[in-house]
């Protein structure tokens, strides 16, 4: 259901057949370059923090990670992820296949990290554990309705 949704969603930009489905499951970074042929830095990763009672959303490259002291100062607190209950209750969507697209929650935040920015297109996930849709940087940015570009994330 939720690769509709986003579908549905993506209709706005006229986007809604560019998005992949796939035959093998693209839930990790690994797997997600794989079925998409591209290394997995360019995987654009969405990742779940807690904040006082609600979430932030930050999608960066498949090749980097949180760097906590970069979120505390930003954001003024511990970079606590969510449990995949959590996630799902926040997102409408399952760990594996988390996007920035369509969520509806006013408690949910969403930002870009910079890491993503050295590529012309990136690959986000599309609501499923076996999607994904090509886009600009600043295409993603727009279409999840980010807040703001940040530096959180460091090299894995």
């Amino acid at each position: 259901m939720s690769i509709e949704k986003i579908r549905e969603y993506l209709k706005q930009w006229n986007r809604d057949k560019d998005v992949m489905e796939f035959t093998v499951s693209s839930a990790t970074v690994e797997l997600a370059a794989k079925a998409v042929g591209v290394i997995p830095a360019r995987i654009a990763k969405t990742l779940s923090f807690r904040d006082n009672g609600g979430c932030i959303l930050v999608v960066t490259a498949g090749d980097r990670k949180i760097d906590n002291g970069k979120f505390k100062q930003y954001f003024k607190t511990k970079a606590r992820m969510l449990s995949p209950e959590e996630v799902l209750s926040f997102t409408g969507y399952e760990v594996g296949g988390v996007c920035p697209f369509a969520i509806e929650n006013p408690e949910v935040k969403i930002y870009c990290d910079i890491s993503m920015k050295r590529f012309e297109t990136v690959f986000p996930a599309c609501g499923s554990s076996n999607s994904a849709i090509e886009l600009t940087c600043d295409e993603l940015f727009e279409y999840a309705k980010a807040i703001d570009w940040i530096d959180v994330c460091r090299e894995l």
